[in-house]
C-alpha cells in the first residue's frame, strides 16, 4: 500500500513538470512566469519525495537541480515584480 502512495506522489510530480512544459510549448505560460516556475517546483518536490522511498541517485540529483532552477526563476519573478512596483 505504501508503494502506491509514493507512486501517486511521484506521478503527480511528473504530471506537473511535464504539464508545465506542455503549457510552455502551447504559449499558455511564460518561462519567467509564476505558474510555470511554481508547477516545476511543486513537481520536482513531489518527485523528490517519491525518490526518498524508491531511491535513484541520478534522478535525485536532477530533481535537486530542478528545484534550484525553479527557485531561481521564482526569485527573479518576484524581484522583477518589485522593481516594476518601485518604478
Amino acid at each position: 500500500m505504501i508503494d502506491v502512495i509514493f507512486d501517486v506522489i511521484g506521478m503527480s510530480g511528473t504530471f506537473l513538470v511535464v504539464g508545465a512544459f506542455f503549457l510552455l510549448q502551447l504559449n499558455k505560460v511564460a518561462p519567467t512566469g509564476l505558474v510555470y516556475n511554481m508547477m516545476n517546483l511543486a513537481g520536482a518536490v513531489l518527485l523528490l519525495i517519491s525518490l526518498c522511498y524508491n531511491f535513484n541517485l541520478a534522478s535525485f540529483v536532477i530533481e535537486i537541480f530542478w528545484i534550484a532552477a525553479s527557485l531561481i526563476g521564482l526569485f527573479k519573478y518576484y524581484k522583477n515584480k518589485a522593481d516594476v512596483a518601485d518604478a
